[in-house]
């Protein structure tokens, strides 16, 4: 039997596990064990705890509790923790998941010992060196047996770094491996979707209706930490609600909360608190943030997951960064990048919102965490 360490820190991945774990459970119970190591990246319960309640993930066999700090001190307390659990017993592999500094932790320690690694969201590019997940996920996918890409862009960005002619040989002297496997987020969205509806009554406790608020997320450091940009993105939020009429709904991540009242204008910060069409939420879980994608008239984000999600729920969306890896979203239009500008942001919402865009399917067949387990086993055996 095959023996995994899947590597989880932040919020995304931990529903992007329930996908793999759901497949092992289900199409390989005696052909491969898992074992989930959460590095604490994320501490907060809203963040964590609450995902493996909602979604029926196995509880971490190990936690590091690592908590925030620096990239550097939160990395390397990362890979000196992941190092002694994988010396600890035997581990035929690990799967680590997008671009986090768990991600880059797990890379680098597994690769020192010469364990293979399993990249699922490989080949993502954004182009920005100056974003921390960027280099992340380069280095990542260059210490990866196996680089699973979502989609067919992520393919051709890793075609065009030479992945497909590297000569880079791994333990027994295997090669590299690069797939299209499909996307585990469009597996997860798809099998919980009619069930979040059943769990979840936050529209009754929000008390809005489907189409009649915008969905927003705010989380980037490169948002919250700059007080203009912050300012920008919440000053049109602000604006759009008032001459629409419509109501917003903004889940707020612990970073965004810690530093709204630092950050933003003080005269801005005075309106969010009071306008009547503006609810502030805390994070929201798995099963409530897929209601409010599902209904929303418009998401505004910056997140790379909710970017994707409202796509699955064939949602438009403007996109609160300068760039984004999900460029097939934008191709499509049905996604257009607006960054921190006040003028972009509401031009996007009104064209957005005034065309009809198509949703054509990206991002595989919903089978993605039996594609990615099959050609692991088919590895490792091989």
């Amino acid at each position: 039997m095959i023996k995994l360490l899947t590597i989880i820190g932040a919020r995304p991945q931990i529903i992007k596990a329930a996908a793999i774990s759901r497949s092992v459970a289900k199409y390989f119970p005696d052909k491969i064990e898992e074992k989930i190591l959460h590095t604490g990246q994320h501490y907060d319960a809203n963040m964590s705890q609450v995902f493996f309640d909602e979604l029926g993930i196995p509880q971490p066999d190990y936690n590091l509790g690592v908590g925030s700090g620096s990239h550097g001190v939160q990395t390397a307390k990362m890979i000196a923790g992941i190092e002694e659990v994988l010396t600890s017993e035997h581990f035929d592999g690990i799967i680590l998941y997008g671009d986090t500094n768990s991600t880059l932790a797990g890379a680098v320690a597994a690769s020192k010992i010469h364990i293979p690694v399993f990249h699922i969201e490989a080949g993502l590019r954004s182009f920005n060196m100056t974003m921390p997940e960027e280099v992340n996920r380069i280095v990542c996918d260059q210490l990866s047996s196996i680089c699973f890409s979502p989609t067919q862009t992520g393919i051709d960005n890793l075609k065009r770094e030479g992945f497909f002619e590297s000569l880079a040989k791994f333990k027994n002297g295997k090669g590299r491996l690069v797939v299209n496997s499909g996307d585990v987020m469009y597996d997860n969205s798809m099998y919980f979707a009619s069930l979040a509806e059943q769990k979840s009554d936050i529209l009754t406790r929000l008390n809005i209706k489907p189409g009649e608020y915008i969905l927003t997320t705010i989380h980037r450091p490169n948002n919250t930490d700059d007080p203009a940009r912050l300012t920008a993105i919440i000053s049109s939020l602000l604006s759009i609600t008032e001459r629409d009429g419509i109501t917003l709904v903004l889940p707020l991540h612990p970073r965004t909360k810690n530093l709204l009242d630092k950050n933003l204008a003080k005269d801005v910060y005075k309106k969010l608190l009071s306008s009547p069409r503006v609810k502030i939420i805390p994070p929201a879980s798995f099963f409530e943030i897929i209601v409010l994608e599902k209904n929303a008239r418009i998401v505004m984000t910056d997140s790379g997951g909710v970017q994707k999600e409202s796509f699955f729920f064939e949602r438009p969306c403007v996109i609160l960064r300068p760039e984004t890896e999900w460029v097939e979203i934008v191709k499509h239009g049905a996604g257009i990048i607006a960054d921190a500008d006040p003028e972009r942001i509401i031009h996007a919402y009104d064209k957005l919102v005034g065309t009809a865009p198509t949703f054509p399917p990206l991002f595989g067949d919903a089978h993605a965490s039996e594609h990615i387990l099959a050609t692991i086993q088919k590895y490792l055996n091989g």
